[in-house]
């Protein structure tokens, strides 16, 4: 029997590095439990979070503390700010031409 319940909800698109072997077990979990591999990833850090008891008392208590490197998310749907600050739509721009791969210098 699994250790995790996991059930799909709203979702973000987050960027993650992850080492090979956590990686390659992931699958193997969402493969055990017939999920996708993101839903695993998810539900083993909502345990993690809830289990942590002095993570607990970190985020119940005014701080400042920054990460070193913040998550890297990409919102989608109605919660996504519809273009970039400051920039106007383009207008009738042309499709970049492609350049042929014997032309391009290889190191």
């Amino acid at each position: 029997m699994p250790l995790l319940e996991i059930t799909t909800s709203r979702k973000v698109t987050a960027t993650v590095s992850l080492e090979e072997p956590t990686a390659n077990l992931v699958n193997q979990y969402a493969a055990f439990t017939h999920v996708g591999a993101d839903d695993v990833v998810n539900k083993a850090l909502e345990y993690v979070f809830t289990k942590d008891k002095d993570f607990q008392k970190f985020i119940g208590a005014p701080h400042d503390a920054k990460p070193i490197h913040s998550l890297r998310i990409k919102r989608s749907g109605d919660d996504a700010p519809k273009g970039k600050p400051g920039r106007k739509p383009a207008t009738s721009a042309s499709a970049p031409t492609a350049i042929p791969m014997a032309n391009v210098a290889t190191k």
